[in-house]
């Protein structure tokens, strides 16, 4: 296949393995593993790290949450990777494809899960989701960065990442981000920088995972080979982003994919309004809306009510009506009040500003240190200015960063002039004219969701609560969308789910919410029965959970998980 590089081959038995690098719950749930010398990890020491921050981003591993006794595994897992970087035909970058195959594979039920990152993450972004699933099983996991992933380029040093996560200067191997033009000051990564827009190829990066993994299994199981989709049940599952990524595989032609199960899934529905619509509006009413719900937020928070009202964007001759404006147009949209108290964790911790600004620039591909608005990445001194990175910290990126900065040394720059502003002129890449709009526009345009191939079994999780990607605006137009045009779709609503399993940790938002990976799980485990022993699929389910509050643990009577 002329379309992966030479693939890179390791073993992980003894000490090591493919669900957590031989950390087991309790490592993941430690201390950040640490680097002999800071300035050159190893690439086992990275993949360690890597591993551990993904699981970190992700699930909720406290031992009130239940993880790994209540629900999920951290089994040790012996086996191989094999990690290559994969190019689709006409795009200029690569994205990384990582295949785990457990030495217990099982060769009579041959299985492969596609799992593409959640979010922005790096390959191993959606290894609690499928890998704590599939590998315990017995099946492969094929994970994709999708185009975007933890891979920045040092503009200042001319240094990237390579294949095993180490850092190297441009030119001298084969980078998985390098961008087309590497001048001006600072960093560039992969979602914003790569100039191919890579959402509009989410499908096509599933599916080109899932033919590396039927490549690997060759190589692993030479007796048992050859390997391929009409012998070997494919499985597309993740979250978030991911959770989108699986859905535009289903609509993808041929008998290669057996299912899907998308959870919390930020999907372009037709006929709804697109996140990047959502995200800029949100970004600049939200921090006052919420006054009218009385939730608190830090005093750096958003824009406050009266900014907005000297700027036209609301109305109300005081901040509480003002507040009630905000909140009414919200709600006029879409937004229902659980996803808006969700949605204060994106205000507090300025997600929103954060994620505009990176999709502005992969729609309309702008270069580095080119964003319409202003934005640019570095690493910063104690002042916040601008500075060079040191080794010890391009080190670490590969391992650490979540995708999209702020984070791993990162930082988001804000352009010059009134923090309103910036948000403004986000808010207007979707609503004013101009070339610069008219590129994000486009973009957008290209990542709308098609139809699914009639008769693969799909089921959609997804949580009434949650405040990023709101069911509103995702789910509930595309299972629509489907249904109408004669798809079966299972789709399960589970109450006081919100986007963020990770912030489970936290303890008010622990008590307030309940996880939503036990449910990604139990799709799994009725598309398995499907698949193999001829199960029906599940049927719809809005799902009345209880709130653990107050309670020392996560129970099953909190979760009430259907039984079909």
């Amino acid at each position: 296949m002329d379309a992966f590089a030479t693939p890179r081959v390791t073993v992980h038995r003894d000490g090591d393995d493919l669900l957590t690098a031989g950390l087991g719950l309790a490592g993941l749930h430690g201390a950040t593993p640490a680097f002999a010398d800071p300035a050159q990890p190893t690439p086992s020491e990275l993949r360690r790290r890597a591993i551990w921050s993904s699981w970190r981003g992700i699930a909720d591993l406290t031992p009130a949450g239940g993880y790994g006794t209540l629900y999920g595994s951290t089994a040790t897992v012996p086996g191989r990777e094999f990690s290559t970087l994969a190019r689709l035909p006409g795009a200029s970058q690569p994205h990384r494809v990582t295949v785990q195959v457990p030495d217990g594979f099982d060769t009579q039920r041959r299985c492969i899960l596609v799992a593409p990152s959640s979010g922005s993450r790096g390959v191993y972004g959606a290894i609690s989701v499928a890998g704590a699933w599939g590998l315990p099983r017995g099946c492969a996991v094929a994970y994709t960065d999708k185009g975007a992933g933890s891979d920045y380029f040092d503009l200042d040093a001319g240094q990237g990442i390579a294949l095993d996560g180490t850092v190297q200067p441009a030119g001298s191997a084969p980078l998985a981000f390098e961008p087309a033009q590497r001048t001006g000051s600072g960093i560039a990564f992969k979602h914003a920088h790569s100039g191919d827009n890579p959402e509009k190829d989410w499908g096509r990066h599933v599916k080109q995972a899932a033919e590396f993994a039927l490549q690997a299994l060759d190589e692993a199981f030479p007796q048992q080979a050859p390997f391929r989709f009409d012998n070997t049940r494919v499985i597309a599952v993740s979250i978030s982003n991911g959770g989108g990524a699986v859905l535009r595989a289903a609509e993808l032609d041929g008998d290669w994919l057996d299912a899907v199960v998308a959870g919390e899934p930020n999907i372009n529905a037709p006929d709804a309004p697109p996140l990047y619509d959502v995200a800029t509006e949100a970004a600049l009413l939200m921090p006052c809306a919420l006054g009218h719900l009385g939730v608190p937020l830090p005093p750096t928070a958003g824009p406050k009510c009266g900014e907005l009202a000297e700027t036209g964007l609301v109305t109300g001759g005081n901040d509480a009506e003002r507040a009630r404006d905000a909140y009414d147009r919200l709600r006029a949209r879409g937004w229902t009040d659980e996803a808006l108290r969700a949605g204060s964790l994106s205000v507090a911790f300025d997600l929103w500003r954060s994620v505009a600004a990176t999709y502005a620039s992969a729609y309309g591909r702008f270069e580095p240190n080119a964003h319409p608005c202003g934005f640019r990445f570095a690493t910063v001194d104690a002042a916040g200015a601008p500075r060079a990175a040191t080794d010890v910290e391009r080190a670490a990126w590969w391992a650490d960063a979540a995708g999209i900065p702020p984070g791993a040394g990162v930082m988001m720059l804000p352009p010059s002039g009134a923090p309103l502003d910036s948000l403004r002129c986000l808010r207007g890449l979707w609503t004013d004219t101009g070339a610069a709009a008219d590129h994000v526009r486009a973009g957008i345009r290209e990542t709308r969701a098609a139809l699914p191939r009639a008769g693969i079994p799909i089921t959609i999780v997804h949580g009434t609560d949650d405040g990023l990607i709101p069911v509103a605006f995702t789910s509930a137009p595309y299972v629509d969308f489907a249904r109408k045009a004669g798809r079966e779709i299972t789709y399960w609503r589970v109450g006081h789910a919100q986007h963020f399993d990770a912030f489970l940790q936290l303890p008010p938002v622990g008590a307030g919410y309940v996880p939503l990976l036990p449910y990604v799980y139990a799709a799994l485990d009725r598309t398995w029965a499907h698949l193999y022993e001829g199960a029906p699929m599940p049927v719809d389910a809005t799902i009345a959970t209880r709130t653990r509050g107050s309670d020392a643990t996560l129970t099953a009577e909190h979760l009430a998980i259907p039984v079909r």
